[in-house]
């Protein structure tokens, strides 16, 4: 909340605060604490900025992603992925992303992955944040010291100094980690018999290693839709397993001569049988585990304050502030089913004016008091506690809560009805919606607030 007069005023502080990854929600995170006039450093473990938008076509030695001495690929990107949401909508509010007059650049709504680096490259450029980031730097260790301070232990990961290890003290930690890169991976009974392959969409980039083979695909995600169809261009036969379908039905795909949609699988034999739940059986190569993430911090240390459970990160008041730690700790970007960029802006605007004093945060009972009332009025719904951070239909109720704490103007409603649009776009014609955008009115709207936005900061 902003200050009022029922709160003894504090002195405006600035704060020496380490900012965990250097994708979009460290980057935003960097620009903000630094205009409110924190000292910033980042430190990000790869040589360049964009976190999880950094396409590699290497992948990790162990494709399922469960063997914890693997070697390990933060990205999580397929070569042929665009986005899922609008260019207008997914940008910064401050700062558009708009199509650049460039004939390398991809001016399409729903741009390919390397438009989006590029993106949050510009935006780097423009804000001076590479300033801030300490490249190839890779976090070991987090922990609380003594009078509420952090003791980060980092290593160098290349160059001259590769291996050294670094202590130093900081007054606030902001985790932005991204959470694309830890698999989360379906139970399956007689998986540890049964002789085929596994891989998780972690590890998939394109469809040749697929092709003449036999694949069932675990999941129904838009993601995991992408990679079915390309999976079908080479594969002998695909078969999707999941517990929902979002469009169309379960059995024969009437699109395509391979494909068959089914519920989810019972179990996997010797034999190479994989029985699902329907009573039909396939004998298969490889199952595609697009099952999604965990949410993973090896380095943070927290004596058990902030744990994760069941992908549920808590104890956090509103995604954020661990109540017993706050505000010297904190996370941004745990929150999906959501509109991404313009909520680390806000995330990241409000910790700044926490750390500064500006804004003041409710008692830590009171902080604990509303995360046990969330906690609960989860289970009363039957929420599954790995769908704690996922917004869904409070997505607007949340982002508007973090402007009125930050005393923004409420999350715009052209970019809510852009999202709306996309979702039900996509579950009429989920193959094709990011080619037939219809709702130009919202486009109109878009550009009406970026010209208005731009005039005001010149002004």
């Amino acid at each position: 909340m902003l200050r009022s007069p029922g709160h003894a005023p504090q002195p405006i502080v600035s704060r020496h605060v380490a900012v965990i990854g250097a994708g979009a929600a460290g980057l935003v995170t960097a620009r903000e604490l630094s205009r409110e006039g924190h000292s910033v450093v980042v430190f990000e473990r790869g040589d360049q900025v964009g976190g999880t938008w950094v396409y590699t076509p290497n992948v990790e030695s162990d494709p399922i992603g469960l063997e914890p001495t693997r070697t390990t690929v933060h990205s999580s990107l397929y070569d042929s992925l665009r986005t899922n949401i609008p260019r207008e909508a997914m940008g910064f509010r401050d700062y558009p992303f708009v199509p650049k007059d460039d004939p390398d650049r991809d001016p399409r709504r729903f741009p390919g992955h390397r438009e989006v680096l590029m993106y949050l490259q510009d935006f780097t450029r423009e804000f001076r944040i590479d300033e801030l980031v300490r490249f190839e730097t890779e976090v070991v260790r987090v922990r609380l010291v003594e009078e509420e301070k952090w003791k980060i232990k980092s290593k160098q990961r290349s160059g001259k100094e590769m291996g050294l290890e670094l202590d130093e003290i900081f007054d606030a930690v902001v985790v932005c980690n991204g959470h694309f890169t830890e698999p989360r991976v379906a139970y399956i009974p007689g998986i540890n018999e049964w002789p085929g392959k596994q891989m998780h969409s972690h590890n998939y980039r394109d469809p040749e290693p697929f092709r003449d083979k036999v694949v069932v695909l675990i999941g129904n995600s838009v993601s995991a839709f992408d990679i079915s169809w390309e999976v079908a261009g080479v594969a002998k036969e695909i078969h999707i397993a999941a517990r929902t379908v979002i469009d169309g039905t379960f059995g024969k795909q009437p699109a395509y001569d391979n494909m068959w949609r089914h519920p989810m699988i019972k179990d996997v034999c010797e034999d190479g049988s994989v029985n699902f739940l329907d009573g039909s059986i396939v004998i298969a190569d490889i199952i595609l585990h697009c099952t999604g993430y965990k949410y993973h911090f090896p380095f943070l240390e927290t004596n058990g304050i902030v744990t994760v459970d069941d992908n549920r990160v808590g104890p956090l008041y509103k995604h954020i502030f661990p109540p017993a730690l706050a505000p010297q700790l904190s996370f941004v970007g745990l929150p999906w089913k959501a509109i991404p960029f313009p909520m680390f802006e806000l995330q990241s605007k409000w910790i700044g004016g926490v750390l500064s004093n500006r804004f003041t945060l409710p008692s830590q009972q009171e902080r604990m008091g509303d995360v046990e009332a969330f906690y609960s009025s989860l289970e009363t719904f039957g929420t599954p506690k790995r769908y704690t951070h996922c917004l869904g239909d409070n997505l607007v109720e949340y982002n508007n809560w973090l402007a009125s704490q930050c005393g923004c103007p409420a999350f715009e409603d052209w970019r809510m009805q852009m999202f709306l649009v996309t979702i039900k776009s996509k579950l009429a014609h989920l193959e094709s919606y990011r080619e037939e955008w219809e709702a130009q009115h919202l486009v109109l709207q878009a550009y009406e607030n970026f010209i208005k936005h731009t005039s005001e900061q010149v002004s």
